[in-house]
């Protein structure tokens, strides 16, 4: 495999242009980056979301492999986290409900039962405040928002900036940084749907996923608080196969996530190291993702409720048409005291970096 080659003389660049008004009348903004061999990442200051992304296939020709809108009226509305930041609690916690240094804290509960993605106006819904930066081998968006104590029922003043950067290795590094004046839960991820192809459906794709277990949900979308072996299951992606090889399988859990919609612990030498999550490739294209994290787990989603009732850009996007790939901490890990902690406190920093590596084969 090997990356797009650099172009002699170029150099990244960056370009704004006006993306929408919120309906408070807040300006947002559409950072264009594009790196020295011309792959292209759009992100607005609403929601942190990255809205394109454009690289090569074998032959050079350039297609925007995630799934997003050119307006911002559709990310206001009933947008399933296209491309979005996710706080202060990316994944689900059951009812809604946590306990925290013996108090018991009750949040919005907007997916059924529990609580998803830290609610209904949660990080992918607010406006960031946002600095662009270029340099010779990179370009990015520093972006900050300040949660207050109190925000969709979260305890404590949350200051928190991510740092997208596109390298001219066709990286994009998502660097998270955070504290708090109070103890609080914070899991952050990224959500972008993925696919490789530009169009059509995911399940050609094949995928790689380094890890040995899962957690195993209940019919709400809750871990039962077991670390599952893959091993004999439909969701053993150690080595690589194509996502719907086994989708249709029997299973309880495909069942419970009506596919795949599973958080996977990872296989990690270390808990805080650098590691390869996920390599996804589509055989046309010759496109490869590689997904590498500090984070313990990364939920893999099969784009099961998407429904063609959404498009953006002239592609419809139909069922299973996209996939995505979290890096983050556990569901429900308030709740699972055997789950690695997602609590942080005051005098501590919440750091994680993830890279979404693109190459062609």
């Amino acid at each position: 495999m090997t990356c797009t080659g650099i172009h002699p003389m170029s150099k990244p660049a960056l370009a704004t242009s006006f993306f929408g008004k919120t309906p408070a009348g807040e300006e947002i903004t559409l950072y264009t980056l594009t790196n020295a061999n011309g792959m292209e990442v759009g992100i607005i200051n609403f929601g942190g979301i990255i809205t394109r992304i454009k690289t090569a296939d074998r032959q050079g020709q350039f297609a925007d492999i995630a799934l997003g809108f050119d307006e911002l009226e559709p990310y206001l509305q009933a947008s399933p986290y296209l491309g979005a930041l996710i706080g202060r609690f990316g994944n689900r916690l059951a009812k809604g409900r946590f306990e925290l240094d013996g108090k018991t804290y009750q949040l919005e509960t907007n997916n059924g039962a529990n609580h998803l993605h830290g609610g209904s106006v949660g990080f992918d819904k607010v406006v960031w405040q946002a600095t662009p930066f270029t340099a010779d081998t990179h370009v990015g968006v520093k972006l900050f928002y300040l949660s207050r104590d109190g925000d969709q029922g979260y305890p404590g003043n949350l200051s928190v900036t991510v740092t997208y950067t596109l390298t001219n290795e066709d990286e994009i590094l998502v660097d998270y940084h955070a504290t708090t004046d109070q103890a609080t839960p914070i899991n952050l991820t990224q959500h972008s749907y993925f696919n490789l192809a530009g169009q059509g459906e995911i399940l050609q794709h094949e995928l790689m996923i380094n890890a040995d277990a899962f957690t195993p949900i209940d019919d709400t979308q809750i871990p039962v608080g077991e670390l599952r072996s893959v091993a004999g299951t439909p969701f053993d992606f150690r080595t690589p196969k194509a996502i719907g090889a086994d989708i249709q399988r029997d299973d309880d859990q495909l069942r419970c996530g009506l596919g795949y919609d599973h958080n996977f612990v990872l296989n990690k030498a270390a808990p805080k190291k650098l590691t390869l999550a996920a390599r996804a490739s589509e055989a046309t294209s010759g496109r490869v993702l590689e997904v590498y994290t500090e984070e313990p787990g990364v939920q893999f989603y099969s784009g099961n409720f998407l429904d063609g009732s959404l498009s953006g850009r002239g592609t419809t996007f139909a069922y299973r048409t996209g996939f995505c790939l979290e890096p983050q901490h556990f569901p429900d890990a308030p709740n699972q005291p055997d789950f690695p902690s997602t609590i942080l406190r005051p005098g501590e920093t919440y750091t994680s970096r993830t890279i979404f590596k693109f190459l062609v084969r």
